[in-house]
């Protein structure tokens, strides 16, 4: 999301490392995810509405993406104390992931996740 709202921050950063040298994966249900929660009023103060849509074009065209079902999500072992984070968890066994970039402390607590790697964006870009 910070990527989205703040240009030249260093979660961009993160994502333009990603799209440069990465395969960035996504499922429906993430980019379904981070669409509605760009979609919150709250963000109009640091970015229109026309340009996070675009956010979420831009990720949805640059990702491989992945399927992830209900049963993948409630498969998710040990599972993230906030369960919308499951399917960010789901997503990583799907598409073999070896790290995960976030902001979420719900999510940097289980670093690291069944060999999966989580953490923030400025450790991502070391």
């Amino acid at each position: 999301m910070s990527a989205a709202l703040r240009a030249g921050s260093i979660p961009e950063q993160a994502l333009a490392k990603t799209l440069r040298s990465c395969e960035l994966c996504a499922s429906e249900e993430t980019l379904h995810e981070w669409a509605a929660v760009l979609e919150r009023n709250k963000f109009d103060r640091y970015l229109d509405l026309e340009l996070r849509r675009s956010f979420v074009t831009l990720i949805r065209n640059s990702a491989q993406l992945f399927a992830v079902q209900e049963a993948d999500r409630l498969a998710v072992k040990p599972a993230c104390r906030d369960p919308k984070n499951n399917l960010f968890l789901a997503l990583a066994v799907a598409c073999e992931a070896e790290v995960l970039v976030s902001s979420d402390e719900d999510l940097l607590v289980l670093d690291p996740w069944n060999r999966v790697r989580i953490v923030t964006a400025r450790e991502f870009l070391l």
